[in-house]
């Protein structure tokens, strides 16, 4: 999946032959001998460290954008180490603007610090939460920003806003009824049908109001010319019910959607791209969340 779409071409053995112990050539017979080394030396070269592996080639057809988010499936290493790719691909061009990461608050942001600042001081800058969100999987993501020298910015909605944003009633009227009635189904889907139903509307108004966040967040760290990278979970990227429908006239944003074999893919409309990767080990979350509920006093 990651491999180089031009590999290098085997050096001919021919030209190796041609080119071994001879005395010192003069003339003409110089020059084509300085010719055929060149053509060696073609031979032996290394891939070009430039050409886009099959993802990046995806993450270049999407641009120009002033956004351009990256679905993931949170449980999936794979799809962070398609995120950690892009903004080292992207930062290396001189063309990422900002990482926005939903895995840490808005407010908490790594802009001061350097680019050779450790783990810890860009954990504590953006507040990090390392039992939500493992560092392991994330930090790469983020380091690969600070040291390019872009900033980190957390795009989630914090913990103090979440009762306020339960009782807002204006969420209820954001999306259309057909998206609502998407945005409640994947809740109970979510909650494997363990969350009451009384329960749905007020959590479906905390999922619109973290994404107008994250869409709030994303906006203002655009740059004329460059493109910010916000990484959140599938389902806040999509475009028919997440952080898109918030977006202003005039904002160009792209999605891409990374997709582990066997999840039910996107409603047409809701992704630019989907890049497939391995299917994950088989796991029974609900039973886990079946067994949590019943462990809790």
């Amino acid at each position: 999946m990651h491999g180089t779409l031009f590999p290098s071409r085997s050096p001919s053995r021919h030209a190796a032959h041609r080119l071994g112990p001879a005395p010192w050539p003069r003339g003409p017979r110089l020059a084509a001998t300085l010719l055929l080394a060149l053509l060696a030396g073609c031979a032996h070269a290394p891939p070009d460290p430039a050409a886009p592996t099959p993802w990046l080639a995806q993450v270049q057809a999407l641009l120009p954008a002033d956004v351009l988010l990256i679905g993931e499936q949170h449980d999936a290493p794979e799809h962070q180490a398609l995120e950690r790719e892009a903004v080292q691909w992207l930062a290396a061009r001189g063309q990422l603007a900002a990482l926005v990461m939903e895995m840490a608050d808005s407010g908490r942001a790594t802009d001061g610090l350097p680019r050779d600042a450790d783990e810890a001081q860009v954990q504590q800058a953006l507040g990090w939460n390392a039992a939500a969100w493992p560092w392991a999987q994330y930090g790469p993501v983020a380091m690969a920003a600070v040291r390019a020298g872009v900033p980190v910015r957390g795009g989630n909605l914090p913990r103090a806003d979440l009762r306020e944003a339960m009782r807002d009633e204006r969420w209820d009227r954001h999306l259309d009824a057909a998206a609502l009635a998407r945005q409640h189904t994947a809740l109970r889907e979510g909650h494997c049908g363990l969350l009451p139903e009384a329960q749905i509307p007020g959590m479906a108004r905390i999922q619109i109001a973290r994404d107008a966040r994250m869409a709030a967040v994303a906006a203002a760290a655009r740059r004329p010319g460059q493109v910010v990278v916000l990484v959140a979970g599938g389902g806040h990227v999509l475009r028919g019910v997440g952080v898109p429908t918030h977006w202003f006239p005039g904002l160009t944003a792209k999605v891409a959607l990374a997709q582990a074999g066997g999840a039910p893919g996107p409603q047409a409309g809701d992704a630019d791209a989907v890049q497939a990767t391995a299917a994950l080990p088989a796991r029974d979350h609900c039973a886990e969340l079946r067994r949590a509920q019943g462990a809790r006093p």
